[in-house]
């Protein structure tokens, strides 16, 4: 098993004051399609990890890019009273910690 944040880098930002995007970046071709036929990162993993509907979920994969992208709605407007994370930096821990099941 390897956990996703040491075999890709994973960050999450603002979307604007609504949506924060995650952006999983591979660092070759091989470690993306191995990653990617794991079937583990998916609109499901999004909705368990991040507290929303799979159909809230914009999912993406780009093989010429070797990434992997998903937008989500904030739980509150970035900046508003509660809002933990002003820029959305911080989001994409859980995502790192994500367990693959493939050598490292």
């Amino acid at each position: 098993m390897a956990r996703l944040g040491d075999i890709a880098t994973v960050r999450s930002k603002n979307a604007g004051p609504f949506e924060i995007t995650f952006d999983i970046m591979f660092p070759d071709e091989l470690g993306y399609q191995n990653v990617k036929a794991t079937g583990v990162i998916s609109p499901a993993l999004f909705a368990r990890l991040y507290g929303v509907s799979e159909n809230e979920c914009l999912y993406a994969e780009y093989d010429n890019g070797w990434a992997i992208k998903c937008t989500i709605l904030r739980p509150l407007p970035s900046g508003a009273v509660g809002d933990c994370d002003t820029y959305g930096s911080v989001k994409a821990f859980p995502l790192q910690n994500v367990e693959i099941p493939i050598d490292p």
